[in-house]
């Protein structure tokens, strides 16, 4: 399957922002086995080129990997080759996209406005990221696919476990997951409770995007 129908498939993007090196790949295994299977790592993080390539070669071929924060297509490009599978940014370059698409890979733009997210669209964007959507809410996808129906959004930033489902049956092909599914540790590292939080926090956002596809049929 490709890329680009797994993150439609699985709808969830967890975004790992603010994460220490040595607490990556526990988060994303804990993430894994509470059902996510796509996951962003923030080119804020240090040494994220690492991080990808190591992720990509500890987990399961079936977890998808992606760059986020990215903006510029020299960032885009590095994380490419460091083997991220689509790259995620929080506004329009119209050179990334170029260079996502050149070398085949999905790619996910940040806009707002129904006329960014048309232009995004009209560049190459694979999916478009409607940032800061917790500041616009579920309706205002619902509201911008009816005239513009053709283009896959993914809400990210205010997404919860209290409104996933709406931004489900409001016609979201996925929805971005920052603070309210990973949390970088408190003060004192990551602990194996810390862990077994975030896997059953995953656990009940799959549950509940699983719940709301079902109440469509």
């Amino acid at each position: 399957m490709k890329v680009l129908d797994r993150i439609q498939e699985h709808f969830i993007v967890a975004i790992i922002r603010g994460a220490g090196a040595d607490d990556v790949l526990p988060a994303v295994s804990a993430l894994y086995e509470g059902g996510i299977r796509v996951l962003e790592l923030t080119v804020t993080t240090p040494g994220v080129l690492t991080l990808i390539e190591q992720v990509r070669s500890a987990m399961p071929e079936d977890l998808v990997v992606g760059a986020g924060t990215v903006l510029d297509p020299e960032t885009a490009r590095a994380a490419i080759m460091a083997g991220a599978q689509f790259i995620l940014s929080p506004t329009i370059r119209p050179e990334t996209i170029a260079i996502t698409k050149r070398y085949g890979i999905v790619s996910i733009p940040g806009a707002m406005t129904p006329s960014e997210i048309l232009t995004a669209y009209e560049l190459g964007a694979d999916i478009v990221k409607v940032f800061p959507a917790g500041s616009l809410g579920p309706k205002y996808i619902k509201d911008v696919n009816a005239p513009l129906p053709q283009i896959p959004l993914m809400p990210t930033g205010g997404v919860g476990l209290d409104n996933i489902g709406a931004y489900v049956r409001a016609g979201a092909v996925a929805a971005g997951l920052g603070n309210s599914l990973y949390a970088p540790p408190l003060q004192g590292g990551a602990t194996d409770s810390y862990f077994a939080e975030l896997k059953e926090r995953a656990v009940r956002f799959v549950e509940e995007v699983h719940r709301a596809r079902t109440a469509q049929g």
